[in-house]
């Protein structure tokens, strides 16, 4: 990790324009940089809502969070001498957080969530503050944030008080891979410790950021397994000799579902299946294969509707209270909900099970000879008498299934589990956060499967031209085989395959394959 700025990065500007699930993908991964806008405009609407706060602590005006105790102690009255000291007890009593650390790419996607959000001028910060949270972007200087802690309503307290103290010189960092404590690494860049305004802690905290950052990255990897799962369909059709007919344009304009016609389109281009179907032919597959578009269309359909979901929660101002600056009003609410997000999550996360469970229907096609059409059992290479010793991918589908059932048990709708918490101010509750990571499980479970996937139609594919030697492959799937082949040696004697899977794995998370135009 080169904890040095990149100025070579394209910039991608915040506080000019809304961003995309895309963008908070790209400065996350590396591939982009955050510029914080220097308009004048901009700059002016941030400096008058800071001002604002600072008028009316300095007239008695009464702030949630400001002047106040927070949640449930609301009705207790800071002493205007401690009111500088509030946000600094803020984040240092949330300072409970548990579970894995958010990984250096979440961590980036919950910075800049959080950026954009407070760069829309509701929040009543100081242009310091966002400079700064620029500056830890810029710099690579990441805060070592622990998972699990909120329950997705009055914010992402709890992880989010890890931003908070960071920015502050505080706890621990990531700089350069090394993990050091804040204030040493803020040394090391050249950046001063910041000292919270009034509103600030409450406005870094207050927020759904990390579970609006995981559910961009979340979005970006079902995108890609959609696609992946698409190709991997084609080749298992051409590799259990399919019907490439069930794909036909004229059937799915019957039925319009957008995503579920995309997936059936690309199917047709890989298996070049416009010609009328041959005699010969099955008339239908099982539906693990016939039924692939409506299985992986509904998590292309979704992808569709929750982009508007988490872009809206991204691009908002979404913590308590919010400050107009122009009309000059406090305004008490409650954004900091993410049921939005909530929902999104468990949605996606549904659907993208279900297609980790389609693949793995159709591996228990490919190695079991009953339903192969020729294939050998369990796609095994091996001929003449070593064949008896050599199991092919039995192992393999048995892990599949493995991790096929857990990414199904991950699916119960996080949501449903609002808990009544703090003194019963928090009674209802989005478990926005919990339903990302979940979300994250679920795709990493079904990455994995894809990767096996990867590594059965790669075996499947050259068994059947073994099988049927002038059964030529399309072009855009002999691409495709040709790579699998180069990454993959067929196997023929029985060999641990846990470093290829890894390695198919990593590439998925790469997006090593470039798949379909639309």
């Amino acid at each position: 990790m080169d904890a040095r700025p990149r100025p070579d990065l394209p910039a991608i500007p915040v506080g000019e324009r809304p961003l995309a699930i895309g963008e908070v993908a790209a400065i996350a991964g590396g591939h982009a940089r955050v510029r914080l806008s220097d308009d004048a405009a901009f700059t002016a609407r941030i400096e008058r809502g800071a001002a604002f706060v600072e008028r009316l602590i300095a007239e008695d005006g009464v702030i949630y969070g400001v002047t106040t105790g927070y949640g449930d102690s609301c009705t207790v009255a800071i002493p205007p001498a401690l009111v500088n000291e509030l946000p600094h007890h803020l984040f240092t009593y949330h300072g409970c957080g548990a579970g894995r650390l958010l990984t250096p790419e979440e961590t980036r996607a919950v910075l800049v969530a959080r950026l954009v959000s407070l760069a829309r001028g509701m929040s009543g910060v100081s242009l310091g503050l966002l400079r700064q949270i620029e500056a830890f972007l810029h710099h690579d200087l990441l805060p070592r944030i622990p998972a699990e802690g909120s329950v997705g309503a009055s914010g992402d307290l709890t992880p989010l008080s890890y931003l908070a103290a960071a920015l502050c010189g505080e706890r621990e960092v990531w700089l350069a891979g090394e993990v050091l404590p804040a204030a040493e690494a803020l040394r090391r860049v050249g950046l001063a410790p910041l000292r919270l305004r009034p509103k600030e802690g409450l406005a870094l905290m207050n927020g759904t950021a990390v579970m609006t950052g995981l559910a961009c990255l979340a979005f970006e990897r079902a995108r890609y397994l959609a696609a992946l799962a698409t190709r991997i369909t084609a080749l298992n059709v051409f590799a259990s000799a399919g019907n490439a007919h069930h794909f036909d344009e004229g059937l799915f304009a019957a039925k319009p579902h957008p995503g579920q016609g995309r997936v059936a389109a690309r199917l047709r281009e890989d298996l070049a299946s416009d010609r009328p179907p041959r005699n010969e032919q099955r008339l239908q597959d099982r539906y693990s294969l016939r039924c692939a578009p409506h299985v992986i269309g509904v998590l292309e359909d979704a992808l569709d509707l929750v982009r508007g979901l988490i872009e809206t929660e991204l691009n908002s101002a979404n913590d308590n209270p919010l400050i107009d600056p122009d009309r000059e009003t406090v305004l008490h609410g409650g954004h900091f909900y993410g049921g939005h997000i909530a929902f999104a999550m468990d949605s996606l996360k549904n659907a993208i099970a279900n297609v980790a469970d389609l693949l793995d229907r159709q591996l228990a096609l490919l190695v079991d000879a009953r339903y192969s059409h020729g294939l050998p059992a369990n796609l095994s290479a091996s001929t003449g008498p070593r064949a008896a010793i050599n199991h092919g991918l039995k192992a393999v589908q048995i892990s599949v299934s493995a991790w096929t059932a857990e990414a199904l048990k991950q699916t119960m709708p996080a949501s449903v589990f609002s808990r009544s918490t703090e003194c019963h101010n928090q009674d209802k509750v989005s478990m926005g956060t919990i339903a990302a990571r979940d979300c994250l499980r679920v795709l990493e479970l079904s990455e994995q499967v894809a990767a096996a996937l990867l590594l059965a139609a790669r075996q499947g594919v050259a068994l059947r031209q073994r099988l049927e030697p002038g059964h030529a492959l399309p072009a855009p799937l002999a691409a495709m085989q040709a790579e699998l082949e180069e990454r993959i040696p067929l196997i023929e004697e029985d060999r641990a395959l846990d470093g290829e899977l890894s390695a198919l794995v990593a590439a998925i998370r790469q997006r090593a394959w470039r798949l379909y135009a639309s």
